[in-house]
Formats: structure tokens, C-alpha cells, sequence
């Protein structure tokens, strides 16, 4: 059977608001310039022989199935964006010598689709995803497009896949918006050619060991950025230097590493996640710490939600501070840590229960129940994304 074109249906389009927060916290603007139109979308459905058994949800893990479609919108300096298009899953072509290939010119987004209780699909706050792709492109000398459009194309992606979607409040569809240079030339430089693309596949939790706590290597010889550089974009070359440091930290029966920066061992975030700490103050208050957006984390959608939840529930103080191994390690010998998890979306939030840091080991409690406030912002967050509760942040799939 061959394949046919089918025209987008017009939708009228939804508002977003878009935070554009660049590194140091601040607001840009960007232009959007012959930008993609979710009005073009063009959509080429898989024949049935294309399309794939669907994995139970029993099996699912992170990152190993992925849908029949995607969507791909090419882009030149020359002519601009083009039209998006839907298609059956499919490699991509490019030129051994395209720039993504060489110097690793390219960006990604992670994002994730639920289906709640009431079999309604919703993306979960994607305009906050969409800035900091946009900042991510700026970095990076890659186009900026219009997010809102791009959302409503996800949308379009998420609904033609929708049977994938798990019938689970446990999984979710995950959303890998990527952007790459593809100019085939050799020379660091600007790529006058790039594809976004978007994949999505079904995923259960992200640790196999599921919501439990991790132990963590903080050992300052290991970096993962630094002021000036690119610590607050999200793209691949901040990564591939973090699994060396993971293997690390696996041959000493630790699960994640904690990264350190500078002569005072500041604490940054935690694997691929933000970190929080929760403090009991010296005074007999309450803090929760997270770093501050000064380049070298990354600003964080689910980071950016616990911080909006913490500040709206008013019942501690919200720090955004540096916050040093010294510091950390003072808290934990007067009894006044209390909690230190990590956050993201890929398992949005994940309690910390040990930091070797030198030759000590730190234990931190891990409340369960009540008591806990990782478990709290656990149990918030999932009844807004699988639609136990209204909320804004929450956007169904039409």
C-alpha cells in the first residue's frame, strides 16, 4: 500500500506564554523569523506493515521502544524553515561530514506525555521546554523557531501515536524534541543546514530500581561545568563526558555521581538532575536550597515546578544559593539535614539517602509517608500531569 499525504486539520491555535530564561536567569527576545506553521503540517501515515507491536507496560524501561511516527522539519540559512511532516519512523540521511557529526552542533529536549485516569493525554508545562530550546539553539548558533507552533505539531505527533500513550499512571510516552547542524562540511563554524526532528516512545521508570533512594560520588577532580561555559543548555557534549565519571562511581557501589565545582566544592546537580536539599535552618525553620541558575545548571522545567509549588504552598523558606560541601557536611553532623533528593523529568524526583565525599560517607534520612517532602512533590506533580487535579500546567492533547 503506499502512502499517502494528508493535510493537517486547522485547529485554532492556543496562547502560550514563553519564559525565554537564558543562563544567568534574565529575559531575551527572540525573533521568529519564516518559522514553521503547525498549518502546513503534512502528515505520510505508516502502512500497516509498518507499524510495530506495542511493548506491555510490564516491560517497559527508559529509552528502548520507541512509535511508528515522527516529525521532522528541515531548515537553511537560504531558504528558512520548511514544511513539517509526519512520517513513519525512519534513519535519518546525512553527509559524513555533517557538523553535529564533528562537533557535536546539536540540542535536544525531554518531555513526556501522560494519559490520565480519564484517558485524557496531556503534556505537562511544554512552553517552558520550548524557551529553553530556543536558548539552548542560541548557544549553539542553531535556528530559533516559534514554540508554540512546534507544541501544537508534538501534539499532532503525540495524537497519531496516541495507542502508545501506556493506560498506566506508573508510565508515560516520553518526547525527544533534537535539533542538528547538518551542513557537510568540515571547519568549526556555524551550520548552515539543520533538521529538527521528534521521536517519542513509551517508558516506565527511569531507575530500573524503581522510587528508591540512590547513593552518590561527590569528588571534586570530576567537573561537569563551569561559569562561561555551557552548563545551563541542554545538548550532548554536556553529557558524553559525565559516563566515564558514572563508571566511576559504579565501581565503588555508588549509583549516581554529585558534581562539584570550584576551590569551595559548590554542589550542582546530581547525575542528569537538579538537586534540593532540605534543611532545618539554625534558627528552627525550614529551607529548601537548590542551586541558582548562574550557567552552570540547567534550568530545569521540573526544578522550575518545585520551586512554584514550594513558593506557593509558603511553608518554608525557597533559596536559589550556592550551596558548599562544607556547609552540607556542617547540616549533616547537627541533625539538620533532612532531606536531599534530585529532580527531572525523566524520574521527577528521587530521594538521596548517601554522599561519599573524600573518605566519608554522609547519610541522609529518608522519610517516608507525610513526613516526606519528596514524597509530597511526588505525589503533587503526578496528579497534575495524569489530570487528578486541574491545573494550568497541565495542557490536554486535542
Amino acid at each position: 500500500m503506499a502512502s499517502v499525504y494528508i493535510p493537517a486539520f486547522r485547529f485554532a491555535r492556543k496562547l502560550f506564554v514563553i519564559q525565554h530564561n537564558c543562563c544567568c536567569n534574565s529575559a531575551r527576545h527572540v525573533s521568529y523569523q519564516k518559522t514553521f506553521k503547525f498549518n502546513d503540517l503534512e502528515m505520510e501515515l505508516a502502512t500497516p506493515d509498518q507499524l510495530k507491536p506495542k511493548p506491555s507496560v510490564s516491560s517497559l524501561v527508559f529509552g528502548k521502544h520507541f512509535t511508528d511516527h515522527m516529525l521532522t522539519i528541515e531548515w537553511s540559512a537560504a531558504e528558512g524553515w520548511a514544511t513539517p511532516r509526519i512520517t513513519p519512523l525512519q534513519p535519518l540521511q546525512i553527509h559524513p561530514a555533517a557538523k553535529v557529526l564533528h562537533y557535536a552542533l546539536e540540542l535536544f529536549e525531554g518531555m513526556k506525555a501522560y494519559r490520565g485516569e480519564d484517558g485524557q493525554i496531556r503534556l505537562f508545562r511544554p512552553e517552558l521546554n520550548m524557551a529553553r530550546m530556543n536558548n539552548t539553539a542560541g548557544r549553539v548558533v542553531l535556528p530559533n523557531f516559534d514554540g508554540p507552533e512546534l507544541v501544537q505539531c508534538i501534539k499532532r505527533l503525540v495524537a497519531v501515536d496516541q495507542e502508545w500513550v501506556p493506560h498506566s499512571t506508573a508510565s508515560s510516552l516520553y518526547i525527544r524534541p533534537t535539533l542538528i547542524g547538518t551542513e557537510p562540511t568540515l571547519g568549526v563554524s556555524a551550520s548552515n543546514n539543520a533538521v529538527l526532528y521528534v521521536i517519542l516512545g513509551p517508558v516506565g521508570p527511569y531507575f530500573a530500581s524503581g522510587f528508591k533512594p540512590v547513593s552518590l560520588l561527590a569528588d571534586p577532580q570530576y567537573v561537569r561545568a563551569w561559569r562561561g561555559g555551557c552548563g545551563f543548555a541542554k545538548m550532548g557534549s554536556n553529557y558524553a563526558p559525565t559516563v566515564m565519571v558514572q563508571k566511576v562511581a559504579e565501581k565503588q557501589d555508588l549509583q549516581q555521581v554529585m558534581w562539584l565545582y570550584g576551590p569551595d566544592h559548590e554542589i550542582t546537580e546530581v547525575g542528569t538532575m537538579n538537586i534540593f536539599c532540605h534543611l532545618a535552618t539554625e534558627d528552627g525553620g525550614r529551607e529548601l536550597v537548590t542551586p541558582p541558575l548562574d550557567g552552570i545548571i540547567l534550568p530545569g522545567v521540573t526544578r522550575q515546578s518545585i520551586l512554584d509549588l514550594a513558593r506557593q504552598w509558603g511553608e518554608f523558606t525557597v533559596s536559589e544559593r550556592v550551596l558548599t560541601m562544607a556547609e552540607f557536611i556542617q547540616a549533616s553532623r547537627q541533625g539538620r539535614v533532612l532531606e536531599m533528593f534530585g529532580a527531572g523529568t525523566a524520574c521527577i524526583v528521587c530521594p538521596v539517602e548517601r554522599v561519599r565525599y573524600g573518605e566519608e560517607d554522609v547519610q541522609i534520612p529518608t522519610p517516608e509517608g507525610p513526613a516526606s517532602l519528596t514524597h509530597r512533590f511526588l505525589d503533587t506533580l503526578m496528579d497534575i500531569q495524569y489530570g487528578r487535579v486541574e491545573h494550568p500546567w497541565s495542557q490536554p492533547i486535542d
